[in-house]
């Protein structure tokens, strides 16, 4: 049990520190296409500097991500030793796709950095658009692999051993499309909205500097459109989860019993001595009706299905609930810009918008953050839904409290080069008039 908890702890840290740089490794080099295109398209040299300006942005966390990554990948073998001797074989297809996708966004981000002035415009700007893709084809190809530890597919299981392995089937997992979607649109929002977020401080300061307004500008137009698009997207991940995991909707729901009609609750605090969700606003009919398209649906409650195999679930309901909060925020304040912008045709800065949009900067990280809580702890007691638990694929090597002790340091001095470099790069706000007629 005290290497089962060490090693939970050490890969929840790990993987809470790495998504941050994964999510914005899927966006911020799309939002550096569009400034670039932008420039070409009008010629203002405002764009030229903000793409450059995010590329730089781009290689610091890329460099971060690729470590914690690393990190990642030894910590499946040295702390699910079990885990990676069942699963290697099935699920290799992904990983080995996702460094192919990896070094492809390596390559071609140098090519674009190091490539200005240097090849043709097109050139240049087609590398950026390959390390767009590359990016979100990684976050994709691992997901999917996550998806398969909740929904298993791709193998027999015969006395215990994986036989009849598949692994294209195991790639194409029946939560696959319903995880890489709602993750890839998250990573939009997240990031989005934490960039507009940063200019918009910077716009408080300097309400009429150009530079900050196009920034904020492209990253609410990126961060916004995946904002308002996220609620469908987690509706149908939600009956995805309905219908293969129906113990991690109970769970995230504060379903206790089983019941037609069950009832849609939001917010409140478990108590699973009394079978209770005290301080919850129930919508009767709600959950039945989001979960199976009918009001009247019989949903499962966590008393059809044995207590050895229930997650925490006081922790995934409120992860579950912060998830929902935070993306209605940040679609609420991305559908006022939109609104803002469709009346005038030029970007609202004023006072209370942009401290709003400051406001929901960090929404998205966090939505991220319980996001993932909610897949993983909702997944509990099970490291592969119905196939290993979680205590089986531990490792029972002593000492990982000296481990998590020391990828700990490695986070927090991590952590620390980051913020000093990024804050290097904030630290000197371009100035220039913007040209007449920009709309933004």
């Amino acid at each position: 049990m005290t290497n089962l908890l060490a090693a939970r702890l050490q890969m929840a840290m790990s993987l809470g520190f790495h998504i941050i740089f994964a999510a914005i490794g899927i966006a911020l080099p799309l939002m550096m296409c569009i400034a670039e295109a932008c420039w070409h398209r009008t010629g203002d040299p405002i764009y030229r500097t903000l793409a450059k300006r995010w590329a730089k942005g781009a290689a610091i966390l890329f460099a971060v991500g690729a470590v914690s990554g690393t990190v990642l990948s030894f910590e499946l073998g040295l702390l699910w030793p079990e885990f990676m001797n069942f699963a290697g074989p099935i699920i290799g297809l992904g990983f080995g796709l996702e460094g192919f996708a990896f070094f492809t966004e390596a390559i071609f981000l140098g090519v674009y950095i190091y490539g200005w002035d240097r090849i043709p415009p097109l050139a240049h700007w087609l590398a950026g658009a390959l390390v767009a893709a590359s990016g979100a084809l990684s976050g994709i190809l691992v997901v999917s692999v996550n998806g398969w530890m909740n929904t298993p597919t791709g193998f027999d299981l015969v006395e215990g051993v994986a036989t009849n392995i598949n692994p294209p089937a195991a790639l194409l997992n029946p939560a696959f499309v319903s995880e890489a979607l709602h993750m890839t649109i998250a990573a939009y929002a997240a990031t989005g909205l934490l960039v507009a977020g940063i200019h918009a401080i910077m716009l408080r300061k300097d309400r009429d500097n150009p530079f900050h307004r196009r920034a904020m500008g492209i990253a609410l137009a990126v961060g916004g459109v995946a904002a308002v698009l996220q609620p469908l997207s987690g509706h149908y991940s939600a009956q995805v989860v309905a219908e293969t995991q129906e113990l991690k909707l109970a769970a995230m729901e504060a379903q206790f019993h089983t019941e037609r009609r069950a009832p849609l609750r939001i917010g409140g605090l478990p108590d699973v001595g009394s079978q209770t969700t005290p301080y919850a606003l129930e919508i009767p009919g709600g959950l039945s009706f989001l979960a199976y398209n009918d009001p009247n649906a019989e949903v499962k409650g966590l008393d059809a299905f044995p207590s050895d195999e229930h997650p925490p679930v006081a922790v995934v309901h409120v992860a579950f609930q912060i998830m929902v909060a935070c993306g209605i925020a940040m679609a609420a304040v991305s559908l006022w810009g939109a609104l803002a912008w469709w009346r005038t045709r030029r970007l609202p800065t004023g006072g209370a918008f942009l401290t709003a949009v400051a406001l929901a900067s960090p929404l998205g990280m966090i939505a991220i953050e319980a996001g993932w809580t909610v897949t993983e702890v909702g997944r509990q007691p099970w490291i592969i839904q119905g196939v290993m638990r979680t205590k089986d694929a531990v490792t029972t090597v002593p000492g990982l409290w000296w481990s998590l002790a020391a990828y700990t340091a490695l986070y927090v001095m991590l952590g620390v080069v980051v913020v000093m470099l990024l804050l290097h790069q904030f630290r000197s706000s371009p100035r220039a008039e913007a040209p007449t007629g920009e709309g933004l």
